[in-house]
């Protein structure tokens, strides 16, 4: 088994790419097996236009720090390159997928097929019906750890959005890749533990005399009535 997976969030300028509005942050996490390798990509990108006060809010993303960034047509070939044919892991993954789609039909592109998607908020919903489902709750809920955020950023919901995941899922792989091959961490317990001798039992000649000598000093003992 090695299946590899990309946990992905962007940032944008605002709700709706048919309104004009673009990506200005992609992040991406790369998992194998459920475990995360450390590879990660990151981009900041030229929109074009301006980034609303509003949307600045959420992520601190200003115009001016965006002017002299590349735009999306300059990183998607190295953005493909990353996430390659992968299972792509992301929250709420309506929102994302329409903007990168956008995005990948003005650089001419294909876009990003539904049936390679996993949508994390639709999960937990199904998991977890009626319980509170954004990125932040259910970080809450698995204990991930969100303090060193002050303002959302794409690679940094990536990587909180790739710790949740795999609690969503059950928790971490318990398989342990070595020498190629996976062997379980059962298997790798029990190849560790030490086998003892088993211990004997029966007494010494010592021990019985010992013993002898040991009941004779005991006055009135229940079994001589």
């Amino acid at each position: 088994m090695n299946e590899r997976e990309i946990a992905l969030d962007t940032e944008t300028t605002g709700l709706e790419p048919k309104d004009g509005h673009r990506i200005v942050e992609i992040g991406c996490v790369e998992l194998r097996n459920r475990i995360p390798t450390g590879a990660t990509f990151q981009a900041y990108l030229n929109p074009d236009r301006d980034v609303p006060k509003e949307a600045e809010a959420v992520h601190g993303i200003s115009s001016e720090f965006l002017k002299d960034k590349p735009r999306f047509s300059a990183v998607v070939g190295d953005f493909l390159a990353f996430i390659g044919d992968a299972r792509l892991i992301i929250h709420n993954a309506d929102f994302d997928v329409k903007f990168l789609n956008a995005e990948l039909t003005h650089a001419r592109k294909p876009e990003i097929m539904k049936e390679r998607v996993f949508c994390t908020l639709k999960y937990a919903r199904k998991k977890f019906p009626g319980a509170p489902a954004s990125l932040d709750a259910l970080c809450r809920r698995f204990n991930v750890d969100t303090t060193a955020r002050t303002k959302h950023g794409a690679l940094m919901d990536a990587e909180f959005l790739a710790a949740m995941y795999l609690e969503l899922m059950g928790g971490s792989q318990v398989a342990l890749e070595l020498a190629g091959k996976t062997v379980e961490s059962a298997q790798i317990a029990a190849a560790k533990r030490e086998v003892l001798p088993a211990r004997p039992h029966t007494p010494s000649p010592e021990e019985i005399a010992a013993h002898e000598v040991f009941l004779k000093k005991i006055k009135q003992p229940l079994w001589a009535e």
